[in-house]
């Protein structure tokens, strides 16, 4: 019997979790230290994210994909982060910088965006902060503008995942204001290969190094086609994005704790100290009990998180909470594993080592822990006092 908490899944969930444990195990595990140690792009992995139907599971099956369901995405995401953090997070590409499409877009957006992530591996990249605007999505500088019958869009994005690699890139930009002088967003696509988009910087990471994480500057003309969902309804657009965004990143965390657990515990019982392997030992067998209990009740709020998006319900709260406490748990895991392991945890080439640079991405991307407590207490005072106005 597990320790850890393991979900029930319906028989096509079981089999994509168990796709996604194969290629773990057999391609993308074997390959995370190296791809780690050079901050290489793992180009290789495309091909296998493709011809697996991995690519484009979240994408409708009248798209090319398999039109799974959150809960076997969460199963799936878990299963690649367990393995190597950097495809884990090429596959969590696939799914932000699409999801936008996959809400509003046209017919026509989809079977050219989403046809193309499924079945030739073409990511669309997520562009919404900036350097002047992170939590604070309403500071977005970069405008959209008529100008004859196309769009200019002028401005610059940040920390744009899977920079550069990705053809196309789901912008938004301030297109309007309300009556209080509030700008209002509209989301378009743009082709990086356009006249006057410019991908010039990127960024030498702590962890996950074998993606990139880019800049784009933009002074361009876009069709009005380009627009994705309603004019000036580009903020909603993007917080429907996070919160799904938010659920697949607790499975990421779960995955990740989940290889620290491992790793700490298998060292636990392998290395001996005074006679006895050093489990006996309530210094480091308690440490590895929490991490257990937390990573089981972390893993149960994902899935259920995931199970109530796919029934309809609102996750705006659960969805926070699973990616706050997902990420403060496979802190607290890969914490224990580098403390576990002692000396040896804390040098290259220790696996923990690796996952404790790993995990810190994850309280910071999809909203920091902060916005996740701030995003729960402004529930809980709408709670017991009723909503805002």
């Amino acid at each position: 019997m597990a320790v850890i908490w393991e979900p029930t899944l319906d028989a096509e969930a079981a089999h994509w979790r168990e796709v996604a444990r194969d290629l773990s195990e057999r391609v993308f595990g074997p390959a995370a230290e190296e791809i780690d140690a050079n901050a290489r792009y793992p180009h290789e992995h495309i091909p296998v994210l493709v011809e697996s139907g991995l690519a484009g599971l979240f994408v409708p099956k009248e798209f090319g994909g398999a039109g799974a369901p959150l809960v076997t995405t969460c199963a799936v995401m878990e299963e690649l982060a367990h393995g190597c953090a950097t495809t884990a997070s090429l596959f969590a590409a696939y799914i932000l910088g699409s999801y936008p499409i996959l809400l509003a877009g046209t017919d026509d957006q989809k079977d050219a965006y989403l046809r193309a992530a499924a079945t030739k591996g073409e990511s669309v990249s997520f562009g919404l902060t900036e350097r002047n605007a992170g939590s604070d999505a309403s500071a977005v500088a970069t405008t959209a503008t008529p100008e004859g019958d196309k769009i200019r869009i002028r401005g610059e994005k940040w920390f744009i995942g899977n920079g550069g690699e990705s053809r196309f890139y789901t912008v938004f930009a301030r297109s309007e204001t309300d009556a209080k002088g509030r700008a209002r967003l509209t989301a378009y696509v743009v082709d990086k290969e356009s006249e006057g988009v410019v991908i010039d910087e990127w960024v030498d990471k702590m962890g996950i190094r074998g993606t990139k994480t880019s800049n784009i500057k933009l002074d361009t003309l876009v069709d009005p086609s380009a627009r994705v969902g309603e004019p000036g309804r580009g903020i909603q657009l993007a917080l429907g994005t996070l919160t799904v965004g938010r659920i697949s990143t607790a499975a990421q965390c779960v995955g990740i704790g989940r290889a620290a657990y491992d790793e700490a515990a298998s060292h636990a019982v392998e290395r001996r100290t005074f006679g006895s392997p050093i489990i006996d030992n309530q210094g480091v067998s308690f440490p590895l009990a929490e991490i257990a209990t937390e990573l089981s009740a972390a893993r149960m709020m994902t899935y259920e998180a995931a199970r109530m998006f796919d029934a309809g319900q609102d996750t705006s709260v659960i969805g926070s909470m699973a990616k706050y406490y997902g990420s403060t748990v496979a802190h607290h895991a890969v914490n224990v594993g580098v403390q576990t392991f002692g000396g040896y945890g804390y040098c290259k080439p220790s696996k923990v080592e690796r996952l404790y640079r790993d995990q810190r991405i994850f309280e910071i991307v999809e909203g920091t822990s902060e916005i996740q407590r701030l995003v729960i207490g402004r529930a809980i005072k709408d709670e017991k006092q009723g909503p805002r106005g």
